[in-house]
């Protein structure tokens, strides 16, 4: 394993099998956490800790009150920000975001925009004065492999479980005025789920792959869908090319690991909802 590692792996990929005893199409345990339970951010107005298998994924949404842009009066805004500190792994550095951290932001700004998992005029208080802006923040606190779904979840999670106080305007002041005790679910509109595949000797494909994997392997691509079986996302950062075929069994396994999430969150959600 240490000095043939492709060569290791090949065997094990000969019986249709991975070291780590999965098959192929295998997902590794997924496990959620919602809110205000075992190792969520108390302080967030939404927040949610995602593991898969080791790579463990913590999101936190904090709602601020702005006005919107004046080309976009109607709409609100979301920031999306994922950050890989040098505690998640070895190979990533303290300071400024590096390029796997700012590619993985810019997916899931890609994934919220073309999802519409979130309408940003939803977001709007009054058109032109005062809009909700959501921070997204998505902090990796053990880094093995599969990144992408693990955010993607973890966001989409936490998005469910945040909760905005009603906001009004008072006419006469010209000020907002904020009422904690009347607070209102954020409208999610579609529940985008990430499936990420890692592409060995250019034919093979397994799912869900680990860091070893995701370093052997000759390409990675990652598919996103909603509950209505709509592609979302394909994001291939180059490597090795996939046939239609292969694309289209991506795509057939992706739409099922959706519904294996969405039945997740339902029970996770379910369980924490006040009888």
């Amino acid at each position: 394993r240490t000095v043939e590692p492709l060569e290791y792996y090949r065997r094990f990929l000969k019986e249709n099998c991975r070291p780590d005893g999965r098959e192929l199409g295998e997902f590794r345990t997924t496990t959620v956490n919602i809110g205000k339970c075992l190792c969520s951010i108390t302080t967030a107005d939404g927040s949610a800790l995602v593991k898969l298998g080791n790579t463990t994924v913590i999101c936190g949404v904090k709602a601020e009150l702005a006005a919107p842009a004046v080309d976009s009066a109607n709409k609100g805004y979301i920031v999306p920000n994922v950050e890989l500190p040098s505690l998640c792994a070895e190979r990533f550095r303290s300071g400024p975001p590096g390029e796997e951290a700012q590619a993985a932001s810019q997916f899931i700004a890609d994934v919220i925009e073309n999802s519409q998992m979130i309408v940003k005029e939803d977001l709007c208080i009054a058109n032109g004065k005062l809009a909700w802006v959501l921070y997204c923040d998505i902090i990796c606190l053990d880094y093995d492999g599969n990144l992408l779904d693990a955010s993607v979840f973890a966001l989409l999670a936490a998005l469910k479980n945040v909760q905005l106080p009603l906001v009004m305007i008072n006419e006469e002041t010209g000020l907002s005025e904020v009422n904690l005790k009347q607070k209102n679910p954020l409208i999610i509109r579609k529940h985008p789920v990430a499936t990420s595949f890692a592409v060995f000797d250019d034919t093979l494909l397994i799912v869900d792959p680990t860091a070893e994997e995701e370093d052997l392997a000759t390409g990675t691509v990652t598919i996103v869908t909603d509950e209505e079986g709509r592609l979302c996302s394909v994001h291939k950062p180059g490597g090795s090319p996939l046939t239609g075929a292969k694309l289209q069994d991506c795509i057939t396994r992706a739409i099922t690991r959706h519904k294996e999430i969405k039945k997740l969150i339902d029970k996770v959600i379910k369980s924490i909802t006040p009888k």
